[in-house]
């Protein structure tokens, strides 16, 4: 399973519209097989997201999230797994594993949204002026 992860330092990055950096991770039989980071380019949220796409992963991990990047996030079938913060290490290692993630969730959020990809929904061309 390839995972995407926004990060800041050595935490998840609190707001995935203002992320400059993300982890890139290889999950296989709950373990983190391989990793590396990259740094991001300057683009508007739904640019950010477009380019999280071309990247062809499994599920993307960050904190908050607008509306419309976490749109076109699902409906290019990726899960999204958002509004978590803290250690993006012990993070990591404890979603590969399959343990609770209730410790990473957001002050102020009542739960971790895992928002499985939209089905039959397509991407909407309408934004991509903003790559």
């Amino acid at each position: 399973m390839k995972v995407a992860m926004t990060v800041w330092g050595n935490r998840i990055s609190p707001v995935f519209d203002s992320a400059q950096t993300i982890l890139l991770a290889e999950i296989e039989d709950g373990k983190i097989v391989a990793q590396q980071r990259q740094f991001l380019p300057r683009l508007v949220a739904s640019g950010l997201a477009r380019m999280v796409v071309e990247k062809e992963i499994d599920t993307l991990i960050c904190g908050a999230i607008s509306e419309r990047p976490a749109q076109i996030i699902q409906q290019s079938g990726i899960t999204l797994l958002s509004f978590v913060g803290g250690n993006a290490e012990r993070f990591l290692e404890a979603f590969a594993a399959g343990r609770p993630l209730e410790l990473f969730r957001m002050p102020g959020c009542q739960s971790i949204t895992m928002n499985p990809p939209t089905a039959d929904a397509t991407v909407p061309e309408e934004e991509s002026s903003e790559l």
